[in-house]
């Protein structure tokens, strides 16, 4: 099996799947735990992306200027700090860790 054979089958793949999801009935997505359980699914998928992007370093963990970084626009975005300043300061964070280290 090619490359391009995995990426056939990866694409009719995600065509099945996004037609299966226009079967399903309307009723069955108002519900609340469907919604209450989409919801909470994508605040973890987002959690772990920002996980494995932030320690990821191929099959192991780094700490760097990021986790810091990550950090204090954690604290930011706790205090609702606006968005562009949130990056902003956690670039300058990281910025000033990779300048003195």
């Amino acid at each position: 099996m090619t490359v391009w054979h995995v990426i056939l089958v990866a694409t009719a793949a995600t065509l099945a799947l996004k037609l299966a999801g226009h079967l399903v009935p309307a009723s069955l997505l108002e519900r609340e735990r469907p919604a209450r359980i989409a919801d909470l699914l994508t605040v973890a998928l987002l959690a772990a992306l920002i996980a494995v992007q932030t320690l990821g370093a191929g099959q192991g963990l780094t700490v760097d200027a990021r986790v810091p970084a990550l950090i204090v626009a954690a604290a930011l975005y706790a205090v609702r700090t606006p968005f562009i300043v949130v990056v902003a300061v956690a670039a300058a964070v990281a910025a000033g860790i990779r300048l003195v280290g």
